[in-house]
């Protein structure tokens, strides 16, 4: 709608009030015209100093932190290759009977895991099942889904977060990662995990990208960052376990 100009107002005193404005503007500007304004202070630039560099390098790590970790799951079939037709809870099972000592036992890490993978059976809902609804999207860049797959690690607030792609007709598990976790996301050929920081206002951020060379979800990025809120309640610290074995 075109714009309406009170009856008081010309359309000739618009036009007069416009280029005095336009004059007021342009005296402005000449005025500033050619004058130069400091930026402030600038630091001096400082390139990497390099620590102790007479401390021998290592040539091995001194942990194992299950870098490249890749399993076939063995019991559970992929029907036509097809990973989206792969029984979530039968590979949990797989993975239970594969590490009986975390789960099966009253002293078991992971013991209520194993006793309510019985409700993940039963017709009518997963209500008390701890598997989560697994998740199908493109990590490796060839086209076809691989499958991320949760399930919760009973009676802490452990999740288990787990990969798997399909390799000559078998289910290859190819990332396996515990934590306390806040988020999960997929971006890309990433898996990104948010986990809860023992200090106020930050979060870790965990990103496992697909390398081709390993076949493999590596570790690329471990970071500390801050959200932005100060929760008032303490956050649990962060208890990462090491995948099975």
């Amino acid at each position: 709608m075109p714009r309406r100009f009170p009856p008081l107002i010309t359309h000739a005193r618009v036009r007069a009030a416009t280029v005095l404005a336009l004059l007021s503007l342009t005296a402005t500007a000449c005025g500033d015209a050619g004058e130069l304004r400091g930026a402030g202070p600038t630091p001096t630039a400082a390139g990497p100093a390099r620590l102790w560099p007479e401390l021998p390098p290592a040539s091995s790590p001194a942990f194992e932190i299950g870098e490249v970790d890749i399993q076939v799951v063995k019991g559970v079939e992929v029907p036509g290759d097809d990973i989206r037709r792969v029984d979530p809870v039968a590979v949990v099972r797989a993975e239970i009977a594969r590490s009986p000592g975390d789960y099966e036992g009253s002293k078991a890490r992971y013991r209520e895991t194993n006793s309510r993978m019985a409700e993940c059976g039963r017709a009518g809902g997963r209500t008390g099942c701890p598997v989560l609804e697994p998740y199908h999207r493109d990590l490796t860049g060839d086209g076809r889904p691989e499958m991320t797959l949760g399930f919760r690690l009973l009676p802490g607030e452990m999740t288990a977060v787990r990969v798997y792609t399909v390799e000559k007709h078998r289910l290859v598990q190819v990332m396996a990662y515990d934590d306390a976790l806040a988020g999960i996301e997929i971006a890309g050929q990433s898996v990104i995990l948010r986990a809860p920081s023992e200090v106020q206002g930050y979060e870790y951020r965990l990103q496992w990208s697909w390398d081709t060379d390993q076949r493999a979800m590596l570790l690329t990025r471990d970071e500390m960052l801050r959200t932005g809120k100060r929760p008032d309640t303490h956050r649990p610290s962060r208890t990462p376990s090491a995948s099975p074995r």
